[in-house]
């Protein structure tokens, strides 16, 4: 089902992760005007998104008051409606909020791909811009305050690093059964 939302002031803009470390799945939730939408993603989608907003607060200011981490906390239960692909940000200065849209990553059937040269920059990016004209995906625009914005990378930020331990010599995941380290033959 392809839905398209835009939200002017949201309750809450959350991020976290289901599961064991190095089998997690990742998640960003919005809950406004009665509705919640969850958001499949990846960690580094998560991690780039908090980084992103986190820069882009020098154009709003900080909160006058430390925000309250439970906006950024997923509620359950996480159904996902869809899977993130294209992250859009931006600053809205004349409300002082912070602007995100996620948008629906779309699915390319490789028979379709295979009239295109790939190695053509120009025509794969006919290609996309041909597939983004044909396909409906699903969107979600909404404004943060900067104290919700602070609150996302701030839980974002945990998450990601509630991860796996990287290895000190070739920088891999530490899985809970081990590790075999290049570097150690």
């Amino acid at each position: 089902m392809t839905f398209h939302y835009e939200f002017d002031d949201t309750d809450a803009f959350a991020t976290g992760a289901i599961g064991q470390p190095g089998e997690r799945t990742f998640y960003v939730q919005i809950r406004a005007e009665g509705r919640t939408i969850a958001v499949k993603c990846e960690k580094q989608q998560v991690a780039q998104m908090a980084e992103h907003l986190r820069n882009m607060l020098a154009d709003v200011g900080s909160p006058a008051q430390p925000p309250s981490p439970q906006i950024a906390m997923l509620e359950s239960p996480v159904e996902p409606d869809f899977v993130l692909g294209t992250i859009g940000l931006g600053v809205d200065h004349a409300s002082q909020r912070l602007v995100v849209q996620l948008e629906e990553a779309v699915a390319v059937d490789p028979e379709d791909l295979e009239d295109v040269d790939t190695e053509d920059p120009e025509a794969v990016m006919e290609f996309i811009r041909r597939m983004e004209d044909e396909t409906e995906a699903s969107m979600v625009r909404v404004l943060l305050t900067p104290a919700q914005a602070v609150a996302f990378c701030d839980m974002a930020e945990n998450i990601v690093l509630a991860g796996r331990s990287m290895c000190k010599w070739c920088g891999g995941p530490i899985d809970r059964s081990g590790h075999a380290c290049p570097k150690m033959n």
